[in-house]
């Protein structure tokens, strides 16, 4: 009797240290440890932002997605300080700023971004969605010419909101 339960105790334990292990590696695979490699990804981390704001704005929650905009904003600014020459994070600056209503701000971003590429299509569409939204309609239909020939769902965008302008 008294080695059955010996037995039965040492098997308990072995089991939950098991369970424990499990449960620590899942925990940091969840954090995004994957055992040495960063822990964050300013980027990445801004897209899912910016991700969830459109959908938060798209069901009328405004102010909730100008919140996760900042938030997007300061990963991007830490992400630009590494990598200062990508066109995709100089177009996300330029998004949240322009969502921000700082239009001033976004397009020198945006304009950052068409030096390095002038044919980035995000960056041409929401660019000239900045200039629409500033009256500037003439300026914003260079940048739809310039998207013409992409055959994008950015041509179209910028396309709807000039006309509806």
């Amino acid at each position: 009797m008294e080695v059955d339960r010996q037995l039965h105790n040492m098997i308990k334990k072995i089991i939950c240290t098991f369970a424990f292990c499990l449960l620590t590696q899942a925990l940091f695979a969840a954090s995004g440890d994957s055992g040495g490699s960063d822990l964050s990804n300013p980027q990445k981390d801004a897209q899912n932002f910016v991700k969830r704001g459109k959908k938060l704005e798209s069901k009328g929650k405004n102010e909730k997605a100008l919140k996760l905009y900042d938030k997007a904003y300061k990963k991007l600014l830490e992400a630009n300080k590494a990598d200062s020459g990508n066109p995709d994070i100089l177009n996300y600056l330029g998004f949240t700023l322009r969502k921000a209503g700082k239009y001033e701000q976004a397009e020198k971003y945006y304009l950052q971004g068409l030096k390095i590429k002038p044919d980035h299509n995000g960056i041409n569409e929401y660019l000239g969605e900045l200039y629409v939204k500033t009256q500037r309609i003439d300026l914003a239909k260079e940048r739809l010419e310039v998207l013409k020939d992409c055959n994008c769902k950015e041509y179209k965008e910028l396309e709807e909101v000039i006309n509806n302008n």
